[in-house]
């Protein structure tokens, strides 16, 4: 069973048009970048610039979000159809900030990953825990709620479909990483609960990515762990030489171990 390493750009809230087509641009001088799926997700009023700059190279673009209604009196948020229209094939839900910051809960990512579905984006869905939790050993125990608060109600085929990432909150922008050992335990654990609610065969093919403090130095060893597909890189991706760096490491890693 072979995938290809999938690794996407969350911009956050960063980068102007204006910076996108320079990324853009930076990016189509770089060579040995093929071999993986590649996401970029920039903030909403770079997705036009975007999507231009990515037409016929082997860039997708996604959302940072959206709400789970497709239109309405919902001034300042963003839905399913106008992320589809605006060239997004991918949408991040649930990350941390968006949790911490935002409200964001269980059941509200739920709520969006059917609205994604809809809109026929595919959804990465965050998980993570904070360092409190993990200090208290309870980090499998969190990403079990997380999983299946966000998952609750959902058919298996849509289930099978996600992308997952996953997210220690206490690695995001800190510069500290999972260990490789840390992060695989955790991915181990989210593929055998996806194995039993769809299946171990199904479960085997669902990527699972990781993020936290993602960087060319760290990424080969992360991923020659057997369940950890990719990244979903913060920081780092805002320089289109250091993301394609972290591509082409993901790369040569896969071509390791399999």
């Amino acid at each position: 069973m072979k995938k290809r390493p999938f690794v996407a750009a969350n911009w956050k809230m960063n980068m102007t048009a204006g910076e996108t087509r320079a990324w853009f641009e930076a990016w189509a001088s770089l060579a040995g970048t093929e071999e993986a799926d590649v996401v970029v997700c920039p903030p909403y009023t770079a997705l036009a610039e975007a999507a231009r700059r990515a037409a016929g190279i082997a860039v997708h673009l996604g959302g940072q979000s959206l709400h789970w209604e497709d239109a309405g009196a919902y001034t300042g948020e963003i839905s399913g159809p106008m992320l589809a229209d605006a060239g997004c094939r991918y949408v991040i839900i649930g990350h941390s900030e968006r949790r911490r910051y935002f409200g964001e809960t269980d059941e509200t990512v739920q709520k969006r990953i059917a609205a994604a579905v809809r809109s026929s984006l595919r959804p990465i869905v965050c998980i993570g825990e904070t360092l409190a939790e993990r200090d208290k050993g309870r980090t499998l125990d969190v990403i079990r709620l997380q999983l299946d608060g966000g998952l609750a109600g959902l058919e298996e085929e849509t289930i099978g479909g996600l992308i997952f990432a996953y997210e220690p909150v206490w690695a995001i922008g800190t510069g500290r990483t999972a260990t490789p050992e840390q992060a695989q335990e955790v991915h181990r654990a989210v593929r055998g609960r996806l194995a039993e609610k769809i299946g171990k065969a199904a479960s085997g093919y669902v990527i699972i990515l990781y993020g936290g403090s993602v960087k060319p130095a760290n990424a080969r060893e992360l991923l020659r762990k057997p369940d950890i597909d990719g990244f979903l890189v913060g920081g780092a991706s805002l320089e289109a030489a250091s993301f394609g760096e972290i591509v082409k490491e993901s790369i040569r890693a896969y071509k390791e171990v399999n």
